[in-house]
């Protein structure tokens, strides 16, 4: 079994962020699959910062993942305050098309979990010509209620003998995270949660434009797209994120401050 490797990190909201440029960790994911290592990676923004900060058991499944990328843009600007001067996104879309890009040449094979058989099928269709090389091991919706021991043991059976090196899980945030983490050790290959990425591969919803992107306003543009599902989940993220930010970020300074008083005398 191999050890487990620590990458570099930077905490924000006492959560360790991967501290690695976009193509270092995309390397890393695919060293990881070349090897069909049993690895979890969690696709961070402020809302599943947020579900950890309040969820002790999910904070928990956040410290354990092997690779934590910075999605949204308040981590990376985070981050850079925090002394990861260069740190730039890694998003869970463009995470996706390096990997399916990537994939194909490298032939590792990919197993798509979750999300529903309409979108799967779309996203087939899409792959198919955009990546035609790429190994697609399966796509396997799964039920929405919990499933039974049987069928969960069916499906890691499932996923071994396809020889998946990747496999990419649509389940939306904490329970994909959860899933990822339940299965680690069970599932010989590396485990991405993706949920938001699915629906957008498969023309459901619209990306947001590189513009709002940079500027960090991708939530207010997935707002006016789907308003009542995530009205009440950025009124209960994004106001109490600023503020424990803004309090890390203050807190940072006067020890830094207080480090550069001192070695002064």
């Amino acid at each position: 079994m191999v050890g487990r490797v620590f990458l570099p990190t930077k905490k924000v909201l006492d959560f360790p962020i991967t501290a690695l440029r976009f193509d270092d960790q995309i390397q890393t994911i695919l060293k990881w699959a070349s090897t069909r290592e049993s690895k979890t990676v969690c696709v961070a923004n402020v809302h599943m910062l947020m579900e950890a900060h309040y969820n002790p058991e999910f904070a928990s499944v956040l410290r354990n993942a092997d690779l934590v990328t910075p999605d949204g843009m308040p981590l990376v600007w985070m981050m850079r305050k925090m002394g990861a001067r260069y740190q730039d996104r890694v998003a869970g879309m463009d995470i996706f098309l390096a990997l399916c890009q990537l994939a194909q040449t490298q032939n590792l094979s990919v197993f798509f979990v979750g999300s529903q058989t309409e979108i799967l099928s779309k996203m087939r269709k899409r792959l198919e010509k955009e990546f035609p090389q790429l190994k697609i091991a399966a796509m396997e919706p799964l039920p929405f209620r919990p499933m039974t021991e049987i069928e969960d043991e069916a499906l890691i059976k499932k996923i071994n003998y396809s020889g998946a090196s990747v496999v990419l899980v649509s389940l939306g945030c904490p329970k994909q995270e959860n899933w990822m983490a339940q299965h680690k050790g069970k599932i010989q290959a590396v485990m991405l949660g993706l949920g938001g990425v699915f629906p957008v591969y498969a023309g459901i919803h619209k990306r947001a434009p590189r513009m709002i992107r940079d500027l960090g306003l991708e939530w207010l543009y997935r707002w006016i797209q789907e308003p009542r599902r995530l009205w009440g989940r950025y009124a209960t993220t994004i106001p109490p994120f600023m503020w424990l930010a803004t309090k890390q970020l203050l807190s940072s300074s006067r020890i830094a401050g207080v480090f550069q008083n001192s070695s002064g005398d």
